[in-house]
């Protein structure tokens, strides 16, 4: 008499099944959850281990509503159920099967909890599913999940939690538990329908550890319940992060916004449906699709006109067979992306993986030599966290390759054409990855951080165009300055090994100063920069700006950059910005900087200007004076086009007077003892030194003039003629400023103002 193997569970016909004809579900023993013809699964279920085949197919009739014979059945348990490990051989032992083994698996897993412990400790969880709870856990969620990012910002937390390893590593480990918590939420939402969990445990998920849940007990539950069970983790992170804010509360300590924000994270990587975390599952789930990828293949085929009317593509419901071909369309293209560039750009990570492991190395040898215990812990997460994606790449690369090698070695068995092609094309293949990963042309070079790292950056240069202007490890050509020391210039026949620092991008002049470039304006900011490369020309640059600041954090910068390389040139930059704050500031920390650079420079004149005006409102101004303000800054911007073949000294002088007359504007506005304060602010400017730029000396000041609380401002001017270079900052409260104005002829040397 048959006998069904241990650990055959039947699980029924899906509900909410996306099949036309819902196939009913089989979980073996080892896991591996099997579906079933109408007929097979209606034999299956009259296995009880004491029914003769007479009385199976007579249970089995009955359910079908169709005769069945004994040698019928008799025919289906020798030549299909027992082969797939569902009915015990006749000697009483299961045959051996072999277990799907998909790329996207977790693989290799431990079982951490088995099916019973897991029951039990998941029990009590399944209380927090109330709805009233989920409410209001949701929506403070998402309240704590934008002040964290929208408002209260991450920086400090970062801070904090550098300035504290311990700290840090009691982040990483909360974020490490709450993984697992993660698979709390599944097992407990699992509960709270009814089904029941299964083991818990741990594995590698592509190049990521992960923790799982044995939820196949979902299958039996209704639609709404699984898309709770696969929505669980998710709840369960929310609970966590809800958990840290209370603990910042308490405390204070920013770094515990870390784990907040890891959270987040965890839940949106959990959420695209492109593998197998959360989002593909409840996307199977809603469409009622147990597996996805097994969907792949008929999807692809159905797009051939000779399929259109298959039965194999018409096996879906039609909204489902229109969501499952938008995912495979999806899925298929980003996935094969991702196999190619990561197959094409391994030796450049693991390149880099080296160089950084390295380094590592040595900051926690040096911290090891230094007693610092937690410095070293630090570190070695920190080699952990490289060595963990770089070798899971090799090895999903290397399982991909082995499967595709077996799969096809199998198929084209008894076919010699077939396999001599297949032998060909796997060849041709193995010598392109021994080109692309053999080291030739720096291909093991670590990633540096100029570089872009897009797609077309990816694939081989003869594939892509190079873009104009200088980039690493491309041959192209850029007009470059050359000491005249009595030497005759290179030539292609007698070349001499130069210098050229390559600008970040193809557009603008080439970059040859001796610094980084100075970065483009943050959120509030303001910059001009004039770049002087070509002899005989004229560079200026004008940027004027009036800002309205209603933040408790004012760190608005305003910047002037001159910079001049080329021979009877010229280069002016003027900054000229007005923060008006309106109400109260905790932080008020405005940056006010220029910078004039001639390098190289002969018979040239650099020249930069950052004027900055910061006053503090005590309120949002009324509308007589609001129009006042908008009719002045229209003048202000019309003279900001008009100021080239202007002097340094007038531009100067203009826009102090355009200062005098925003601040007479908004003066009846603030308290009487700011109003005395700025009547009596002397205009006289003073100087203050100022810090050299890349390792140049100073040759300015920044003119600045003593004042009172409520405004603050004033003028940052360098100048510089060849071949000094000047810079200056300021930010001292200057509600009257009046500047001297500052220059220097062609080939003088630098004064300061």
């Amino acid at each position: 008499m048959p006998v069904l193997a241990t650990g055959t569970l039947l699980l029924g016909r899906q509900p909410g099944s996306g099949y036309v004809d819902p196939p009913a579900l089989v979980h073996r023993g080892d896991g591996q959850v099997m579906s079933l013809t109408p007929l097979l699964y209606a034999v299956l279920e009259a296995v009880d281990g004491e029914r003769s085949f007479e009385d199976i197919a007579a249970a089995a009739s009955g359910r079908l509503g169709r005769d069945l014979h004994a040698d019928d059945v008799r025919t289906l348990v020798d030549t299909k159920l027992r082969p797939l490990g569902l009915v015990l051989m006749t000697d009483g032992s299961c045959a051996e099967v072999g277990k799907a083994s998909p790329l996207l698996a977790l693989r290799p897993r431990v079982v951490v909890s088995k099916p019973e412990l897991t029951r039990r400790i998941t029990a009590p969880f399944a209380l927090l599913f109330n709805p009233i709870l989920v409410v209001v856990s949701t929506l403070a969620f998402a309240a704590v999940g934008y002040w964290v990012l929208f408002d209260k910002g991450l920086a400090s937390a970062a801070y904090d939690a550098f300035q504290r390893p311990g700290l840090l590593l009691a982040v990483f480990a909360i974020t490490v538990v709450s993984a697992g918590f993660h698979e709390f939420g599944h097992a407990a939402a699992l509960r709270r329908g009814g089904g029941t969990p299964g083991a818990m445990g741990a594995g590698l998920y592509l190049i990521w550890p992960a923790f799982y849940t044995d939820v196949t007990d979902s299958y039996r539950l209704s639609r709404g319940a699984r898309i709770r069970t696969d929505l669980g983790g998710l709840y369960f992170n929310a609970l966590v992060a809800l958990g840290m804010w209370g603990l910042w509360l308490a405390f204070r300590w920013d770094g515990l916004l870390l784990v907040i924000a890891a959270q987040i994270l965890q839940m949106v990587r959990q959420l695209p449906p492109l593998v197998r975390f959360d989002g593909y599952h409840l996307l199977a789930d809603v469409t009622g699709v147990p597996d996805l990828f097994h969907r792949i293949g008929p999807t692809m085929r159905s797009f051939l006109p000779r399929r259109w009317r298959h039965a194999e593509s018409r096996a879906l419901r039609p909204w489902v067979r229109v969501v499952v071909t938008l995912w495979v369309v999806l899925v298929v293209p980003l996935l094969l992306v991702s196999a190619v560039v990561t197959v094409v750009a391994l030796p450049r990570i693991l390149g880099t993986t080296w160089h950084s492991l390295t380094a590592q190395a040595h900051l926690m040898s040096l911290a090891s030599q230094h007693g610092d215990i937690t410095g070293v812990l630090v570190k070695a997460l920190a080699m952990l966290a490289l060595v963990v994606p770089a070798g899971g790449m090799v090895l999903m690369i290397a399982r991909f390759g082995r499967q595709v090698g077996m799969r096809t070695w199998r198929r084209t068995a008894g076919k010699p054409a077939q396999r001599g092609l297949a032998v060909v094309t796997m060849f041709a293949m193995l010598t392109g990855l021994a080109y692309a990963w053999w080291p030739h042309g720096g291909n093991y070079r670590p990633i540096q951080p100029y570089e872009r790292g897009t797609l077309a950056d990816a694939l081989p240069a003869a594939v892509t165009a190079p873009s104009p202007g200088l980039h690493v490890g491309r041959q192209a050509s850029a007009t470059t300055m050359w000491v005249n020391d009595g030497q005759p210039l290179p030539t292609a026949d007698h070349p001499v090994l130069g210098l050229v620092v390559a600008p970040r991008t193809g557009n603008g002049p080439t970059w040859v100063f001796p610094f980084n470039k100075p970065p483009a304006p943050g959120p509030g900011g303001n910059q001009a920069m004039a770049i002087a490369t070509q002899d005989g020309s004229t560079a200026y640059d004008v940027a004027f700006a009036m800002v309205w600041a209603d933040h408790p954090t004012v760190l608005n910068r305003n910047e002037a950059y001159a910079f001049a390389s080329c021979k009877n040139c010229r280069a002016l930059a003027v900054s000229f910005q007005v923060v008006l704050i309106v109400g109260h500031a905790n932080v008020v920390a405005p940056q006010n900087i220029s910078a004039a650079v001639s390098y190289h420079c002969l018979k040239c004149l650099t020249q930069a200007l950052a004027v900055q005006l910061v006053v503090t409102l005590p309120g949002k101004v009324d509308h007589s004076r609001q129009v006042a303000l908008d009719k002045l800054w229209a003048q202000i911007l019309v003279f900001s086009h008009h100021l080239n073949g202007m002097s340094f000294a007038d531009i100067q002088q203009q826009l102090a007077s355009y200062e005098q007359q925003i601040l007479a504007i908004v003066k009846p506005l603030l308290p009487a003892t700011q109003n005395t304060s700025l009547s009596s602010a002397s205009p006289t400017p003073s100087g203050t030194p100022t810090p050299s730029v890349a390792g140049l000396a100073p040759a300015s000041a920044s003119p600045t003039a003593p004042g009172a609380s409520g405004a603050s401002g004033g003028p940052s001017a360098s100048s510089s003629g060849s071949p000094s270079a000047g810079s200056s900052a300021s930010g001292s409260p200057s509600p009257s400023p009046k500047p001297s104005p500052s220059g220097s002829a062609p080939g003088s040397p630098s004064p300061s103002s």
